[in-house]
């Protein structure tokens, strides 16, 4: 399925340099920096430097070295951010919306990782 990305989207605009941001990682494929409106104590949002709308196009369309480097920054923010269960922390979440049913507030893709704190249940069952 074709995407049409829109270039003039906040995370675009962050991408160029006309939009400031809290860096926390930086790579040749990805940028993470800490969400502006945080849900918990450790909230960063996760992105591609390419032009993908949400996962399904990331994974479809994206190079093998994009994609490897998107989920290793990912990775080793849970670990220097100390939200891993791998170092014997309560753990993180990781979330990423996809279209309007599911809410996605900007059409690039992304990547929260949230956690520092219990975040309980995710989605409610329907009664």
């Amino acid at each position: 399925m074709p995407y049409a990305y829109d270039d003039q989207n906040i995370f675009a605009k962050i991408l160029r340099g006309e939009i400031p941001n809290k860096t926390v990682a930086e790579s040749d494929h990805t940028l993470a920096f800490a969400d502006i409106n945080p849900a918990a104590p450790v909230h960063v949002l996760v992105i591609p430097k390419g032009a993908y709308v949400c996962f399904d196009h990331f994974a479809a369309e994206a190079s093998d070295a994009e994609i490897a480097d998107f989920h290793r920054v990912a990775a080793r923010i849970c670990v220097e951010l100390g939200v891993s269960p791998g170092d014997g922390k309560a753990g993180y979440r990781t979330i990423s919306n996809a279209g309007a049913d599911a809410v996605q507030e900007v059409p690039h893709y992304h990547m929260h990782i949230v956690g520092g704190r219990p975040l309980g249940q995710m989605l409610q069952k329907p009664a």
